[in-house]
């Protein structure tokens, strides 16, 4: 695949990715050995966003807040897994990333819930909208054969203000304006992420064109 790029723009600063990966990385070693199929790993993360979903629907931040925890690590996890085991599939990776936009939407939706009645409840349409347009615009240009990563707003960071929002606000006994707060900043920089690759893919075919031979 042509054309890739580095993860420059990305709000998460690289030692923390790093420290991440070096926690799951052991962790993917020892569910290698046990020879589990990535897909369960993929599928337990998606029962972890649906039920940070149902916590939120139902006035429970904090343990919501820590599902998402879950669901974010086991979405790193179930990629390690393929990747040690020499399982990664075509299948693999449509599943995890159809089942990642399921997630996404639970939580969402669980907020959505907790909103029914606020005005934010506007802003979580969009929300949603921006992150699957995040995720739609990598698909598609990766269809293109250019490899487009380019974007501030990806889903680790949008699962990582989430989950601050949700811990602090219950922490400071502040859960609905820090809340709110999140979900308008994820709306719109998940969609000025998304128009960043559109752009991106822009560049790409004029350069292209400008230099046939390279």
């Amino acid at each position: 695949m042509e054309n890739q790029t580095k993860d420059n723009s990305r709000i998460l600063p690289p030692k923390l990715r790093s420290s991440v990966l070096n926690f799951i990385t052991p962790l993917g070693r020892f569910f290698t050995r046990l020879r589990v199929n990535p897909n369960i790993i993929t599928i337990f993360a998606l029962l972890a966003g649906i039920g940070a979903g149902i916590l939120y629907a139902t006035e429970h931040p904090f343990w919501g807040s820590l599902a998402i925890i879950l669901c974010g690590l086991l979405d790193i996890l179930d990629g390690k897994v393929a990747t040690q085991s020499n399982r990664q599939t075509l299948f693999g990776a449509i599943f995890d990333s159809t089942l990642d936009r399921y997630s996404e939407f639970a939580i969402y939706l669980g907020l959505a819930i907790h909103f029914r009645h606020h005005w934010v409840l506007w802003v979580i349409f969009f929300t949603f909208l921006g992150s699957t347009m995040v995720s739609y615009t990598r698909a598609r240009s990766e269809g293109l054969d250019i490899e487009c990563r380019v974007g501030f707003m990806q889903r680790a960071e949008r699962l990582v203000i989430l989950t601050l929002a949700s811990l602090f606000g219950v922490l400071l006994k502040k859960f609905d304006p820090l809340m709110i707060g999140a979900l308008i900043i994820i709306a719109l920089f998940s969609n000025i992420t998304a128009w960043q690759r559109l752009f991106f893919v822009y560049q790409v075919e004029r350069r292209k064109k400008e230099n046939p031979d390279h």
